[in-house]
């Protein structure tokens, strides 16, 4: 898999204000292969991103939940209610196990929720599967 998914570039949006765990993330998906992963800091940058239409659509959005301006729980239900930008995956990956932010977060229709594991070797491979499931595994709809 490792090798097809070299060939076949993604796009990955990455919604992260933490520079550390921002640079962790994008180490661990480029790891498998070619991803084209823009990075940004808060909800209003990436919501700029995701409507400017020189920008090419993510195949993947990797959301925080604690950031400032537009927090992840916000950007999230914007996302999900644009009939434009609905169908994008979103996986919430975020230091909260709080059950009142995932019970939101899949409210708001989150894709999946997984809490950044402290270990440093845990939380590059909760990122490599994220990968691997959204970017090599699942079907995703057709880009209009």
């Amino acid at each position: 898999m490792a090798a097809a998914a070299a060939t076949h570039p993604y796009n990955v949006l990455l919604v992260e204000d933490d520079a550390a765990d921002a640079l962790l993330i994008q180490d661990a998906l480029t790891e498998r292969g070619t991803r084209n992963i823009t990075q940004v800091s808060d909800g209003i940058d990436a919501l700029e991103f995701l409507r400017d239409q020189a920008n090419e659509r993510p195949d993947l959005i990797v959301l925080d939940l604690n950031m400032p301006r537009m927090n992840g729980r916000e950007f999230l239900a914007v996302v999900k209610e644009d009939p434009e930008l609905r169908t994008i995956p979103v996986v919430v990956l975020t230091t909260s196990a709080a059950p009142d932010d995932v019970t939101g977060a899949y409210h708001h229709h989150a894709n999946a929720y997984v809490t950044k594991p402290v270990n440093l070797d845990e939380f590059e491979a909760a990122v490599r599967s994220i990968d691997a499931f959204y970017l090599d595994i699942a079907v995703k709809p057709p880009k209009a």
